[in-house]
């Protein structure tokens, strides 16, 4: 009797349909190691903890969903959550008053004397990966102030709150404080960042300890300056938004803008005032396209975002879910696409504003039925991008060079190939960012990835602002792609990839991802895990992804490894056997699916639903 007791509850705890009272089991998912977030009235999900409090301050005040994403931005910023108040912020918001999807682009540019030439003058193949002159203009604060004026409640000074008090000293957490410590070396180099980081110059330990107070006066002092100019503008009668640009002001051209400028040259960057000055924020029209009835929206092509758009075109024509959650079948369907959409990325994403892509075509569902066409039984480690141009009516005004870059790969054979995948390749193609997720009851919607200026980073001056690293994803071959080469002004095409999907008009999903060139590989496999395979929202940021590698990383040396595929430890044994059949080169991590953050929107019930992954120490709060 007792045997059978036990059966029963085994039997009981691998049933699907208890997944509603236990942290769920879904298609071929382990029992979740985190619950969902339900909330009534808002969801706040970001890379720490503390900023995900800080998000949820903002709303208990009354903040809508904007102002709680900006306020998470800034606290994460100056938790150096892989990212500074130097990088970069691209953003999705549903806006419920225009039932619309707007994208933010407060994405820096190349500084002036940023050029070809310059960077091969000294004997470089890539701008570099690290120092000043890795960085763009600084983003992130002209995108919290633009998104917080156009979009937002409060006023600058209740959403900086929290991250001035964070500026005075927090607990520093392991992840961070560790991170210092490793990079140290580098960090003394620039003398503004060894003032910061390392407040134990000489012992054995120089940077803080996992708990100790960390405090950045300068950062606190900047952060002061911005909420001056916003109370001095209202005091002076200017409206909330009229005093929140005075703010942006005095950032972009102000006594802040100077000591930026003035910090950065004296540690050799190219930075001139008219570089910040004429920064503007771009506030855009996404990208998207419809996945079997869901509209699914991206950033421009300034991003790898249309990556995954394309991806979904093409895995538009395989009935996905007949070859079962992550079977052989499914991982060699999705590779491909994947492969087939990033080779696309590689040779033609670029800032539209200097040479537009031909996104007409690359987002056509002719031209992905073409692409299709090439996905076989085996990986083919030669596919290349296509031509997209016809489908737009147009001729490609870089055959030619398409032609190299095409011969180029197909005189590779598998036996050249180098598949290995080893530290310094991973660290490169994985570099961080954090995501911020926010939603409330009135509609709002926010997706976020920001990031830059992660550790090891210059830090400009006595401002606290540590600089992007953001230069290092152009190329200085247009061999590679000719829409990416740096110029004065220009934005280089990033990873940084929030995401968003619709269903019937209304907001369906938010969903971000850290992780550099693996961020569209996990967000399009979390995307399927909910739309193809009933996963909740929980599930499907835990759910076991897989890694590609056949791309061209978009930092340190810009490798490719052809066939290369990262796997979940516990797939099976007569998957992996039929991979390796069809040509792959695989590893196995016990965590695959990269730290997702996730809102589902639930109108049925007239709920949020949140998802944090179990991947790292990404945090969420719900009420």
């Amino acid at each position: 009797m007792k045997n059978t007791y036990l059966l029963l509850i085994l039997l009981l705890l691998t049933h699907p349909s208890f997944s509603q009272g236990l942290p769920g089991l879904g298609a071929g998912t382990t029992p979740n190691q985190r619950p969902i977030l339900h909330g009534k009235n808002w969801v706040a999900i970001t890379g720490k903890p503390l900023g995900a409090t800080a998000g949820a301050v903002i709303f208990q005040q009354g903040g809508n969903a904007v102002d709680a994403a900006c306020a998470m931005i800034a606290a994460t910023s100056t938790m150096w959550d892989v990212l500074s108040w130097g990088g970069e912020t691209q953003a999705l918001i549903y806006n419920p008053k225009t039932k619309k999807v707007i994208a933010i682009n407060a994405l820096g540019y190349a500084p002036t004397g940023a050029t070809v030439e310059f960077f091969k003058s000294k004997g470089m193949d890539y701008p570099p990966q690290f120092g000043p002159l890795a960085a763009t203009t600084p983003g992130t604060p002209g995108g919290i102030m633009t998104m917080l004026a156009e979009y937002g409640t409060m006023s600058l000074e209740q959403i900086l709150k929290p991250s001035m008090d964070l500026a005075k000293g927090y607990p520093i957490e392991a992840q961070t404080a560790n991170a210092i410590e490793a990079q140290k070396a580098r960090i003394k180099e620039w003398p503004y960042s060894k003032k910061v980081f390392l407040p134990h110059l000489g012992e054995e330990r120089e940077a803080p300890s996992a708990g100790e107070i960390f405090v950045q006066e300068d950062l606190y002092q900047m952060l002061s300056k911005l909420v001056e100019a916003e109370k001095t503008a209202l005091a002076a009668g200017k409206s909330r938004k009229e005093a929140i640009y005075a703010a942006y002001e005095r950032f972009y051209k102000g006594d802040i803008a100077k000591e930026i400028v003035r910090g950065t040259r004296e540690q050799g960057g190219l930075f001139t005032e008219a570089d910040l000055a004429n920064w503007k924020v771009k506030i855009e029209e996404p990208l998207h396209v419809n996945y079997r009835g869901i509209d699914v929206y991206k950033l421009q092509e300034w991003t790898q975002g249309p990556a995954l758009l394309q991806s979904l075109n093409i895995l538009e024509n395989f009935d996905l879910k007949s070859m079962g959650y992550n079977s052989a079948n499914y991982i060699n369907t999705v590779y491909q696409a994947m492969s087939l959409a990033f080779a696309d990325r590689d040779f033609y994403y670029g800032d539209p504003a200097f040479v537009k892509s031909p996104m007409k075509g690359l987002l056509s569902k002719e031209y992905a039925k073409e692409r299709a066409k090439l996905i076989g039984p085996n990986n083919d480690p030669k596919i290349t991008a296509g031509d997209p141009y016809p489908f737009q009516g147009e001729s490609n005004p870089h055959l030619e060079l398409l032609n190299k870059s095409q011969n180029a790969i197909a005189a590779l054979n598998s036996s050249d190939i180098n598949s290995t995948v080893d530290a310094k390749f991973l660290n490169d193609f994985q570099s961080g960012t954090t995501s911020v997720e926010t939603a409330d009851a009135e509609g709002w919607v926010v997706s976020v990835t920001p990031s830059g200026g992660w550790i090891p980073a210059v830090i400009a001056g006595n401002t606290g602002v540590g600089l992007s690293q953001r230069m290092q994803s152009f190329v200085l071959d247009e061999n590679l792609n000719p829409y990416n080469l740096p110029e004065p002004g220009k934005r280089p095409r990033v990873t940084l990839t929030p995401s968003m999907a619709l269903k019937d008009g209304k907001p369906m999903l938010a969903f971000a991802v850290q992780g550099g060139d693996s961020q569209d590989q996990n967000l399009l496999q979390f995307f399927l895990n909910v739309v193809e395979f009933d996963m909740n929202v929980q599930e499907a940021v835990e759910a076991a992804n897989f890694n590609s590698y056949q791309m061209q990383s978009s930092f340190g040396d810009h490798e490719i490894k052809p066939g290369a595929i990262t796997l979940r430890d516990d797939t099976p044994d007569w998957v992996r056997k039929d991979l390796l059949k069809r040509g792959y080169v695989m590893d196995f991590w016990s965590k695959t699916s990269g730290p997702i953050t996730a809102i589902w929107l639930d109108w049925k019930h007239g709920t949020l639903w949140g998802g944090a992954s179990n991947y790292g120490d990404d945090y969420g709060i719900a009420w």
